[in-house]
């Protein structure tokens, strides 16, 4: 099963997408949608659904996992960190993927085995849990997600289509502009025909 990991920022956005079967997983794909800093907030939160969007119909993930947001003591990066975590969980159950959530300290003890690792220390254990990968602090935090949710994948608050299944809704995002995506490809990023993707995605939300 393919999935992808997020890391929400408001300037850099991390993804990183994976192959899950059984126990063994491996590398895709990883890399960073950015937001240009000159822009107006609404216009960066549109960049980054844009781009988190192109990364999810390029690479056809069947689900997605995100990083909850912590409280920072600056309220203001806080509240911004929040609205760009909302840009980047749209895009995916826009898509009609399920969306799992993780805490930091899950994340933590999913991948190095302790709650507070250091950054480091899960960038260590994310190389060796996908050989080869080469990947910014950003990307690799967000392969750590991936790799977290393939570990939990029946854990967790679900996200469909734009609708959280405890009840609350989703709303339509308009006119969206393009943001800049840089990513690196794994062997194993092989892309399927983007149609036959976009039909199990609609046949899985109607079902839902």
């Amino acid at each position: 099963m393919r999935l992808i990991g997020l890391d929400p920022g408001l300037r850099n956005t991390g993804w990183g997408v994976i192959e899950s079967e059984g126990s063994r997983l491996t590398f895709v794909a990883c890399g960073v949608v950015q937001s240009d800093a000159a822009l107006s907030l609404a216009e960066r939160l549109c960049e980054l659904f844009d781009g988190v969007t192109a990364v999810i119909r390029e690479w056809q993930p069947v689900e997605a996992a995100v990083e909850e947001t912590f409280v920072n003591k600056n309220p203001n990066s806080t509240l911004k960190l929040g609205q760009a975590r909302g840009a980047v969980l749209m895009a995916p159950a826009k898509l009609g993927l399920v969306v799992m959530e993780y805490g930091a300290n899950h994340i933590k003890k999913s991948v190095v085995g302790v709650g507070h690792a250091e950054k480091q220390q899960v960038e260590l254990m994310v190389s060796r849990l996908l050989p080869g990968v080469t990947a910014t602090a950003d990307a690799a935090d967000a392969l750590a997600v991936a790799i977290c949710h393939a570990h939990h994948r029946r854990t967790g608050h679900k996200w469909v289509a734009g609708k959280v299944q405890a009840g609350a809704e989703g709303g339509e995002i308009g006119a969206v502009r393009g943001g800049r995506v840089g990513a690196g490809r794994g062997k194993s990023g092989v892309r399927g025909s983007q149609a036959e993707w976009e039909r199990a995605m609609l046949a899985r939300a109607t079902k839902r």
